[in-house]
């Protein structure tokens, strides 16, 4: 429908996660529409974090310093450390304010049907550092789905051995869910994680 540079900006915009065919045509053309100053800020921002942005040397989560944010802060224990998937698992649990440890964020998950095996993810990085001694509980908090959980009961199969607790996040019913519209995994799952109260 469209040709030359626009039809390559859609189709770029298209290739982004999250962002279908209409989604990248209404970006384009919004593009086309902005002041040059507003694209040239946001061109350079695309660029800086290319430039910038890499992976914390002890953690892996990104970050523009050789260790991130919350490897540097010296009021987090490294007798607690969460295992995530990605880097924007680390902000989803930040954001609850709950934890106060380190995190190892894998990269990924076990998915052989994508040809992602356990030596594809950051596993061995995460066996030096509990090697150290320091950790007490390992915290997966892979997600909830097949690969999070193939990832999670590999990962305890691993560490156990080791004499460190480990705990996987509990998972069932959100706030506000109805029962009537819970899938039968996710209220098994609030089933067996259920609590006494006091």
């Amino acid at each position: 429908m469209y040709e030359g540079a626009l039809a390559d900006l859609i189709e770029e915009l298209g290739r982004l996660p999250g962002i279908g065919p209409k989604g990248a045509q209404r970006i384009a053309f919004h593009i086309l529409s902005a002041d040059t100053h507003d694209i040239d800020k946001l061109a350079d921002a695309l660029k800086r974090v290319k430039q910038l942005v890499r992976v914390c040397e002890i953690c892996f989560n990104v970050s523009e310093e050789d260790r991130c944010r919350i490897c540097r802060d010296g009021r987090r224990t490294d007798e607690n450390i969460c295992v995530v998937e990605e880097s924007k698992d680390v902000i989803a649990v930040e954001r609850t304010g709950e934890f106060r440890g380190r995190y190892h964020v894998l990269g990924g998950a076990i998915n052989p049907l994508e040809g992602i095996g356990p030596d594809n993810l950051r596993i061995r990085e995460l066996m030096t550092r509990l090697q150290a001694g320091e950790t007490k509980e390992l915290i997966l908090a892979t997600d909830p789905n097949t690969e999070g959980e193939a990832t999670a009961t590999y990962l305890a199969l691993l560490v156990k051995p080791m004499g460190i607790t480990v705990s996987r996040l509990a998972s069932g019913l959100p706030v506000g869910g109805d029962l009537e519209y819970a899938d039968e995994i996710t209220l098994g799952r609030a089933f067996e994680g259920r609590r006494v109260l006091d």
